[in-house]
């Protein structure tokens, strides 16, 4: 998106953290319009001068020759810059203070203790707790800063020029495990930067939708449904910017949730009146997937299966030039290559093959699921449909271990949906982020009745988040965990054993599938 003259714009410049888009979310959380740019072409966006910058992490050592620096121009611009751990240290050593490597690792959790008086902690405590995450260290700060706060580990944990409104802090203030760290962006946007906040998620729609329409044109777009919240909600806000010159197309793997597909079709056919085109794929999958047991494996399968159905499809579309996904930051992130790991491989966030003659349209590509959900309501569906649980690609096929039949999906379907239908009869579907069952690749000895079994064994899931980058179990009652369980056993014949995931998702890793 591109700020209007008249719109108050921090810039973020991205120096290959994999939350920066978590600094871009707090913004926006208080209303805070922000574009996020890598560090190579952020000299470019410089002008109009934005009202603040904000220097992101990054895995690099500041130090180093050739390491990632911000453009020299930017701390003669008289505008408050904010430098979050690499950036502050990359700060630190452009404008003549020292980092070095060698010396003792911070990561995880902290405490700072202040140490003198900064508009950046205004409403905040002497002593916060912080999340860490450096292996380099401040040894000198340049002239003009002075010390705001220390850890234990960091005598430069926070530091600041008034004058110039320069301010640096070595911990992750954007991530959930520092409490307080939103309120310390809030400080430097609004207090120290002077914005006002008046950004909302109808100036994202309006703006997405100009974007849209200039990116398109009198082309038209082919939009890949997936049956899932990201998808559908890309889906309404396309059709919103170009009407007719979309089509859905929903590719029926047979790998998704019990009777989704049905509800996929009757929701944009009968409700949206969205050109939808239903494409019964579920033999070509489950047959590409016999006998492959390896997980990267299916999901490449069914990431190429995907693309060859697309391709297909759209070339029976007169004038489709544009495909539409529903990628989110998330999925961006766990895709990159370079300095990141790529954890996912489904998502075709890196562009699309070279024989595919169609250009990607990624409206949802910089935000989170929750705001991907407040934009959802934004466009008028309904709130029991945009709070859907998170749904994968590759659907049911990375929630069966090993080998994937057909008669494995019927048996997770119906587990599945018996586990879902009894969190929502407690009503808790509303306080889990993401709630599902795991057909594992084991099976057990168990006495039914007066008879001796040997069938599989059933794991339920349910986490708790915010933005899906972090999670922790969910508590669940243990009533609710025995009748689900229970019905499980009963129900759905092969089942034998019910057991509960309690394994957390710590920062720093992304995908919990």
């Amino acid at each position: 998106m591109t700020a209007t003259p008249d719109q108050e714009r921090v810039l973020i410049i991205d120096f290959g953290s994999q939350v920066t888009q978590l600094i871009a979310r707090r913004l926006r959380e208080s209303g805070v319009y922000c574009e996020v740019v890598p560090y190579t072409k952020a000299e470019a966006h410089l002008e109009p001068p934005p009202k603040a910058v904000i220097l992101s992490g990054g895995p690099e050592s500041a130090h180093l020759e050739g390491s990632p620096r911000a453009p020299e121009a930017l701390f003669k611009m008289g505008v408050p810059v904010l430098g979050i751990c690499y950036g502050e240290m990359t700060m630190c050593h452009q404008l003549g203070g020292k980092v070095e490597s060698g010396h003792n690792r911070e990561f995880g959790r902290a405490e700072i203790a202040r140490v003198k008086d900064s508009p950046l902690f205004l409403g905040l405590d002497e002593r916060e707790p912080v999340w860490m995450s450096h292996g380099d260290k401040i040894t000198a700060i340049p002239e003009g800063f002075e010390v705001v706060a220390t850890s234990e580990g960091s005598p430069f944990a926070a530091i600041a020029d008034e004058t110039r409104r320069f301010y640096g802090v070595q911990f992750h203030a954007e991530v959930a495990h520092t409490p307080h760290g939103a309120a310390m962006l809030r400080n430097f946007t609004h207090h120290i930067a002077g914005l006002k906040g008046d950004w909302t998620m109808a100036n994202f729609r309006k703006e997405m939708v100009a974007r849209i329409r200039e990116q398109v044109g009198a082309g038209r777009v082919i939009c890949g449904l997936s049956g899932g919240v990201d998808s559908s909600v890309a889906a309404v806000l396309i059709h919103e910017a170009i009407g007719d010159q979309l089509t859905c197309v929903f590719v029926d793997t047979g790998l998704l949730r019990l009777n989704e597909a049905e509800q996929v079709v009757s929701l944009f056919r009968n409700h949206y009146n969205i050109p939808l085109i239903h494409v019964d794929s579920a033999a070509d999958f489950l047959g590409a997937l016999n006998g492959v047991s390896d997980p990267e494996t299916k999901r490449k399968t069914i990431g190429r299966l995907f693309i060859e159905t697309f391709d297909r499809e759209a070339a029976k579309i007169e004038g489709a030039a544009f495909l539409a996904q529903g990628t989110l930051y998330p999925d961006v992130i766990e895709s990159i290559g370079g300095t990141s790991h790529v954890i996912k491989s489904h998502h075709n966030v890196g562009g699309l093959p070279e024989r595919m003659k169609l250009k990607l349209v990624e409206p949802l590509r910089d935000l989170f699921k929750d705001e991907v959900r407040a934009l959802g309501i934004e466009l008028g569906l309904s709130p029991a449909f945009v709070g859907r649980h998170p749904f994968p690609g590759p659907g049911l096929a990375i929630r069966i271990p090993g080998e994937v039949t057909p008669e494995k999906v019927a048996t997770l379907q119906k587990a599945d949906a018996i586990y879902l239908e009894e969190i929502r009869a407690a009503g808790l579907y509303d306080k889990i982020w993401q709630a599902f069952a795991v057909l594992l690749p084991v099976r057990t000895v168990g006495v039914m009745g007066d008879g001796r079994t040997y069938d599989e064994v059933c794991a339920l899931r349910a986490v708790t988040s915010t933005d899906g980058m972090t999670a922790d179990f969910f508590e669940f009652p243990w009533d609710v965990l025995g009748r689900a369980a229970t019905r499980i056993i009963n129900e759905v014949r092969g089942i034998n054993r019910v057991v509960y995931d309690v394994t957390s998702k710590p920062p720093g890793t992304i995908e919990w599938e």
